[in-house]
């Protein structure tokens, strides 16, 4: 005969409420630190489009509008990110990552789909130059 199952075999499921608080223990990525952002005047020209084509050809650079402007996205992980997503160097960290929100971030639900306009690569932003210059191979 088996004996009971003692309290102690018991699993116990604790679900802890995700705040911002305590949101950045739960991510296992470390999302925010594996790419950076910088705003770029918006494109207008040919002249500019050309210019961004050169730089999305270049791997891990992507170009993005949202409703705050343009910016090159480039993946590149920060050097001082540790392997389990800790920042090697918290204390002395820069005042950009100091001053970071993570009220609304990558944990939630990815950036892309609030884009207005996601070039990955040369290919999507040709695409869109064909588009909205009708004589752009000329």
């Amino acid at each position: 005969m088996n004996a009971p199952p003692r309290f102690s075999d018991i699993p116990i499921r604790v679900r802890r409420t995700i705040t911002p608080e305590n949101k950045c223990g739960f991510c296992t990525g470390a999302l925010c630190c594996t790419y950076i952002t910088q705003k770029i005047p918006a494109p207008r020209s040919k002249h500019d489009f050309d210019h961004l084509l050169w730089q999305v050809s270049h791997r891990g650079v992507h170009v993005y509008r949202d409703g705050d402007g343009w910016y090159l996205l480039i993946d590149s992980r920060c050097t001082h990110l540790e392997p389990d997503g800790r920042c090697g160097i918290y204390e002395q960290r820069p005042a950009i990552c100091r001053e970071y929100s993570n009220d609304f971030c990558e944990f939630d639900a990815p950036a892309e789909p609030g884009f207005e306009l996601y070039f990955h690569g040369y290919d999507d932003l040709l695409s869109y130059c064909y588009r909205r210059f009708p004589r752009w191979g000329e």
